[in-house]
This record gives C-alpha cells, sequence and structure tokens, in this order.
C-alpha cells in the first residue's frame, strides 16, 4: 500500500470512529450497574390485567412499574386504557427488549423505560405503582412509597404482601398467584415526618 493510500484509509477510519463517537458514548452499559435486586420472572398476563383491572387504571394514570422487566405491565396499561407508563429495571437487557415491545405495541409515545435503581427512582408522578419483588424488598420500599406517593395513588403487588403493619386494602387470590392493593392514606395517617395535604 502506497503511503498517500494509507494516509487516506487512516483519514477515513479516523473520520467514521469519529462521526460514531456520540454514538458509542451514548450506548448502554452492557451490565447491570449493581447486582439485580430479583431474578426476571414475567408476570403472566392474565394477572397483569387483574393487577390494572383491581387499581382501576384509567387515562389520567402514571403506572410505574418497579423492576419492570420486558415492560408488560406499563404497556398494558397503555395499550388498553391509555395510561401513560415509566418502567424501569436495572438490567439493561430487559430494558432494551421493553423499549421493542412498546415499539411493537405501538405504543411508545405513552410510555419510557430506563435502568434505574428501583430504590432511587423520583415516584412523585405515579399514581400507580406496580411490583412483582419479593417480600423483604415491598417492606424496604414501604418509606418510599409513603414519602413520595399523593393520597389516593395505588400500589399493586403479584404474589408478595407489604407485612402485617401495612395490609392491604383488596386482596384476590387467583389459583396459585395472587394480587394486593394498597390505596395511599393522606399523609397525616402515614408513619413517618408529616406532609401537607
Amino acid at each position: 500500500m502506497t503511503d498517500q493510500r494509507r494516509s487516506g484509509v487512516l483519514a477515513c477510519t479516523a473520520l467514521l470512529l469519529f462521526s460514531i463517537s456520540p454514538i458509542l458514548s451514548a450506548a448502554e452499559p452492557p451490565n447491570p450497574s449493581r447486582k439485580l435486586d430479583v431474578w426476571y420472572v414475567p408476570t403472566p398476563s392474565d394477572i397483569v390485567d387483574r393487577m390494572l383491572d383491581l387499581a382501576k387504571v384509567g387515562p389520567l394514570d402514571v403506572v410505574y412499574d418497579l423492576g419492570c422487566g420486558d415492560g408488560r405491565i406499563v404497556i398494558a396499561a397503555a395499550k388498553k386504557y391509555g395510561a401513560r407508563g415509566v418502567g424501569v429495571d436495572l438490567d439493561p437487557a430487559r430494558i432494551r427488549e421493553a423499549r421493542a415491545n412498546a415499539k411493537a405495541a405501538g405504543v411508545e409515545n405513552l410510555v419510557r423505560f430506563e435502568i434505574a435503581d428501583l430504590f432511587t427512582t423520583d415516584l412523585t408522578e405515579a399514581t400507580v405503582v406496580t411490583l412483582y419483588l419479593l417480600p423483604e424488598l415491598n417492606r424496604r420500599l414501604k418509606p418510599k412509597l409513603f414519602a413520595e406517593l399523593k393520597p389516593g395513588a395505588r400500589v399493586v403487588s403479584h404474589d408478595f404482601d407489604m407485612g402485617r403493619d401495612w395490609p392491604p386494602d383488596e386482596y384476590l387470590k387467583l389459583g396459585t398467584d395472587g394480587v394486593y392493593l394498597w390505596k395511599m392514606p393522606p399523609y397525616v395517617d402515614r408513619p413517618g415526618p408529616k406532609k401537607e395535604e
């Protein structure tokens, strides 16, 4: 290869790398930022429907799914009820899958998916929070739910409760599965520091 041709190849390579470097820097990390809280087990579609029905999701709701997996809960809320939704998960592979599923369902304008920690995600805009975690994670989330959710917001959990000190407002037994619903009480009735209504 001549020096002139080598220079041309190097220049083209440099230009290509320069043009794609913003794409590379914006790429999602290949692995979760920390160890996952739970392993991925999707909620069956019929249970998703019962969770959303029990929470009385409607077009004015903003549904947050903590540990969203493939995004099926917020996608169903958007598709069936016209609700907006936010799914958070630590696993970039699940977030990529959820975004692809939202696009395939035609609801990408109503939902968004973020690689984020469920314990640090801001829940103040949520009117419905959905969970399929483990009992100890639900209990760790309680102070955050009490601190950030407005009165009347609903929390729906597939299979796992919040402990004896916060019994559900409703419970559905569905074969081997269960669905729990809590309605957030007024601030004055919550444990911890009180907020103004």
